[in-house]
Formats: structure tokens, sequence, C-alpha cells
């Protein structure tokens, strides 16, 4: 008997199995949009101390990280192996080595008269890699508690993979629970000796500084500093001799565990503000750190003195830890800053912080002017981060890339749904620059604009072409410090003789200062002033709108070929291709609100009526506005 099998008849069920298959779809349509809902929502906050690591948390960390091939460079820069110079290397002054007399080769040597020179055999590379892997750094920790067994656990596995990856720290505790006590001394020792178990027992050796290394008062040389007159320099100082204790554990491979301690006039120990601790150690380690090179290049290096080549003294990171994370901003309903310009945002934070943020973080300020402090000293480079206990992976992110978890400059729509971004972000800090808004083309710096604007396209400016344009066209410049960054928006006039196109003529950061967040400074500057005016988050304090008015669209320009095209994708609201040109533009987000709350939960569709006029202005009046390359 033979069957036959029907491949692409219809399929007749019974009434059970048909109540089974409709069941079975109801059930996988409801799990789908579970899904998509779910996508939408921020994931639920887990706490640290509820998860136990995986094994990889290491290795899962530094993917976390994703750095660009730029993160990369820097972080080779200052980490990777520092060849070894040679000590009898002979020293010729710059004129000998650049003098155009001839070089004349030189003659065979006779080998019938000399000996074969002995190889002094040296040490594999591959071994001194593996023995020798990084090119250590030094971060000022501030652990601010009081901390749970298994929250110090979690904090103390950060400590370590951060020195696995060459970044050695020196860590101040503070606890702020037994501030005041009577039993206060023997409360914070005890405090540091859970801080150094906790270590120990990631594998990481640890020694416990309990002498006082700080002394109270100013520097005594402060009187010959100029200051800011706003700066407040630390109520503490260090001397390099000060420094052994620290010098001592890092020679030995161990991190430091200091008490907020220190010397009085009397030559007293006693507790003094951990802030205070921390700024006269960023100041003193810098200073050391400069005594030691200069000792080191004006006579031979004694072999025996309190001295370590492969350590830097000059503190690379500021990491402020503690259970409150970072400061809470009004753009973000709340959330933490994600990047701070300290030159340029600092009064404008504590002017405006709001009093009902101080019940769950009471140090946010205070953290805030610690790092303002300790930047001041340490190098343009260095970067402050303020991160909660939960988040202790987050510090090998910004170790690599030193970029805040989501760029600051991303479209404010995108910052509110983003996952990443929750009570527990942490907050990077950095000295910045200061921004400045200009309006009038009698004011630009002609001379500093052209060498801008050369040195970052690499082509030469025709100046009077362009000047000419800017007395006709010009809306506002913005300009980061010295003209190390600047954004031209010019008023370009409309087909229709309406209101005029807001044009991005030029964005421009120099090479030397891509990758140290001048970008997103620049970039949120031109955001607050253009598109994003009219909201309460986007008052520019350095002599803009200060908010004040409606958004306009803005728009640009750029080759196809661009390498910063992927940046422009993902800041601008669209982008349309007309040739070898990709035309950007954002939308005035004021307006934008505006139509989505009109048309509540329907949405907007692709290109809304109002926008197809536009366009095809864009289209038309964009091409033609003349290059001003020669």
């Amino acid at each position: 008997m033979l069957s036959h099998t029907v491949l692409h008849g219809p399929r007749i069920l019974s009434p059970v199995a048909a109540s089974a298959l409709k069941a079975r779809r109801t059930q996988t349509f409801r799990a789908f949009y579970a899904t998509i809902r779910s996508l939408r929502q921020p994931p639920p906050t887990v706490e640290v101390d509820d998860l136990d690591p995986p094994d990889n948390d290491f290795i899962l960390s530094l993917l976390k990280a994703n750095p660009s091939l730029r993160d990369t460079k820097s972080y080779l820069a200052n980490f990777g192996v520092r060849p070894p110079v040679p000590e009898h290397a002979a020293v010729f002054p710059s004129t000998i080595l650049n003098d155009s007399t001839p070089t004349f080769p030189k003659a065979a040597p006779d080998k019938s008269d000399k000996q074969p020179e002995q190889v002094k055999p040296g040490p594999s590379p591959i071994l001194s890699s593996i023995l020798n892997p990084v090119y250590r750094r030094t971060a000022l920790v501030k652990l601010q508690g009081p901390f749970t067994n298994k929250q110090l656990d979690s904090i103390a596995r950060g400590m370590v993979y951060l020195e696995k990856l060459g970044l050695v720290s020196v860590i101040v505790v503070e606890n702020d629970q037994v501030r005041g006590d009577d039993g206060e001394r023997s409360a914070l020792i005890e405090e540091i000796m859970r801080v150094v178990s906790a270590l120990e027992a990631q594998g990481a050796e640890a020694r416990p500084v309990l002498g006082t290394v700080v002394r109270l008062g100013p520097n005594p040389d402060d009187d010959q500093l100029r200051e800011p007159r706003d700066f407040i320099p630390p109520e503490a100082h260090v001397f390099p001799s000060d420094l052994v204790a620290i010098r001592s554990a890092l020679r030995a491979g161990e991190i430091p565990v200091l008490p907020p301690f220190a010397l009085d006039s009397f030559c007293r120990s006693v507790r003094i503000d951990a802030n205070d601790v921390l700024g006269a150690l960023a100041r003193g380690m810098v200073e050391a750190a400069a005594l030691d090179d200069n000792d080191m290049n004006l006579s031979p290096r004694d072999p025996h003195a309190d001295y370590f080549p492969d350590i830097n003294l000059v503190p690379l990171r500021l990491m402020i830890i503690s259970r409150e994370g970072g400061v809470p901003s009004y753009a973000r309903t709340g959330f933490p800053h994600l990047l701070i310009n300290l030159t340029s945002e600092y009064d404008y934070i504590r002017n405006t912080y709001d009093p009902s943020w101080s019940k769950e973080k009471h140090s946010s300020l205070s953290n805030l002017s610690l790092a303002r402090t300790c930047l001041a000293y340490m190098p343009p480079t260095s970067s402050a981060v303020m991160v909660s206990h939960r988040s202790p992976s987050s510090l090998i992110a910004n170790l690599i890339t030193n970029k805040p978890a989501v760029s600051s400059s991303l479209p404010h729509a995108l910052l509110q749904g983003n996952r990443k971004l929750t009570r527990d972000t942490p907050t990077l800090l950095r000295r910045g620059l200061p921004i400045q808004v200009i309006r009038s083309p009698a004011d630009v710096d002609k001379a500093k604009m052209n060498y801008l604007l050369e040195t970052s396209f690499k082509r030469t400016l025709d100046a009077d072409a362009f000047y000419k344009r800017l007395e006709q066209t010009l809306d506002f410049v913005v300009v980061a410090g010295d003209y190390v960054g600047a954004a031209i928006v010019t008023n370009e006039p409309s087909s229709d003789s309406s209101e005029p196109i807001s044009y991005l003529d030029k964005f421009a950061v120099l090479p030397s200062h891509q990758g140290d967040g001048t970008v997103d400074f620049l970039w949120v500057a031109l955001h607050d002033e253009s598109y994003g005016l009219g909201h309460p988050f986007s008052i520019n304090p350095n002599g803009g709108k200060e908010g004040k008015g409606e958004g306009r669209d803005l728009v640009w320009r750029s080759r196809d070929d661009n390498p910063i095209n992927k940046w422009y994708f993902e800041r601008s609201s669209g982008h349309m291709r007309m040739g070898s040109w990709v035309f950007f533009w954002c939308d005035a987000e004021k307006r934008l609100r505006v139509e989505e709350g009109r048309r509540a939960n329907a949405g907007l569709s692709y290109i809304e009526e109002w926008e197809e006029n536009r366009l095809s202005q864009w289209a038309d009046i964009i091409p033609k506005i003349p290059s001003v390359w020669k």
C-alpha cells in the first residue's frame, strides 16, 4: 500500500488542535509585544550587591568599553611600553642635527685588524612585554562610604581591574557615618583595614598608610601664585619629602590606602576633610614628578634613589566613588550629568542646583568642587569621574576611552530614552575650556580663525571672500578656548522670502584637541544656541541667548567621503544625499515636540507635509553656497 504526502495542500485541523494553535499564536503575539515594549522602557535597576560577578567579568568590562581607534592610540600613548633610552646615547644640539653640512660616507672598517665584537644578549621582547606589560600611571581615588562588605568587594574588584591595565590607585578613605564621633579615629583606621582586606581578597597587594602625609594649612608658596579669583586652594599641602610612604608602596607594587589625617602646626595628627587631602596630593604629586624629571635630566640617576622609573606620579585620573554617583542635571530630569566642562559650567551648575537633590546627594557640590581643585593641578588631558558603587566596571571604560558613558552632544530625544542612562550613570568632568558666543564679524580674531580652519581642514582659506560673506550672512560664532574650536552659523536667504535658513557653515576643532571633550563641548553650545532654543536645559551662560527664543532648524552639508559623517549621522535628525554631498539637519526641538504632542500616539511620519517645502528649499539653496577654499 502506497502512502501519498501532500506538501502544499490545505490542512484541516480538529477543533481541539485549532483551539491549541490559536492559544499558541496568542501567546507568541503577547511575547513579541512584550519584547517590543521592553525596548522602549529602561531595564529595571539591579543592585550590584545582589549579583555575583562572572568569571570573565574583567574581559566583559574590556569589551563593553568598545574603544575607537583614537581611544586605543590614546591609551597606548599613556600606558604602552616605553622604549628604553640608551645610557650612553650621544646627545647633539638641534643646531647640529639641522645643519645643512653634507654627510660623507664612512670608510669601510678593516676587518683583519679588529676582533669580533661581543654581542650582549638582551631580554626577549615577548618576555619583556609579559613581565612589564604597561607603563604604570597613578590615579587619586576618593572612597566615600559607608559601604557594606559586598559593595566594598565590588569596588575593590574595579581597583584591581584598573591596576591590571596600568592605573595604580592612591586611595583616600572617607566615612561620612563616623564624622564627629568619639571613636572617630579608631573607626577610620578600622575602615582603612577593611579596604585593604577587600583589595587583598581580590588579589591585589595593598598597604595601609596610617601616618600623616599631608600638612594642615595652605602651601607657603601660594602667595607667589596667581590663582583665579574664585579658585580656593585646598586647606592642606604636601612637600615632595612627605610622599616617601606613598612612593614606597608604589615601588613595592602595593596600593596605598590613606585616612584623611593631617599634621597641624603642633605636630598633631588631626582629621580633616578628605577633599583637602586629595587636593593636596594632586598638587604635591605633580610637583614631585616635575622634580623627578629635572633630577633625571640634569644628573645621572642614582639606582638607590627614591625614584621608580616605570611609575608616573602625576595623577592621570581622579575617581570619586560613593553611594551617590554623579551630579544631577535638569536636562536629565535629575539623572546625572554626562560630561561637565568645569571652566564654563561650574558656576552655572552650582547656582542652579535644585535644593531637593541635596536630600539624596548631599555631597554632589562638594565633590564637584573637589574635581575642579584637583584638575587645576593635573595635566589638561586628565579627567575626573564621579561614579556610584553600583557601576565599578564603568571605570574601565573611562580609563580606556576617557569619554562619558553616552555622548552629551547626542540629540536630547535619544538621551532621554537611552538604556545606558540611569541614576548610577557616571559623570565625567574635565577642566575644559571657556565657551563664548560672538555675534559680530568684527569681534572675530581673523588670524586665529584662519589658523584653526586651515589646520582642521588641511586646506588654504580664501580669507577675503570668506569674511566678506560673513559680513553679510553671519548669525553667530561659538568659540571654544583660544580658538581651538569654532562653530560658524550663517543666515542664508530662502527662496520664498520667509525665515532665513540657519546654516552651519563651519565646524572645526584643532587636531590636538580632538578626543579631549572639546568637540562635545562645542556641539552642546551650538545646540543651546540654535535648534535647542526654548528648552529650560538650553540656558547657555556664555554670552548667548541663554535659552530664550524659538529654536530653528539647523542644516549643513558634508562631502560624502568625509570620515566625520558617522558622527554627524548620530547627531542629526535626518539626512539627504545629493550627488557628492550629504545634507544633514537638526529639527528645532521645541517645534518638533509640539508636533508630536499634537499627534498624540499617532507619531510622526517619515516626511511630514510641512517638511516637504523646506527640503526642496534646502536642496535648492545650500548647493549654491560658494566654496571659500583656494
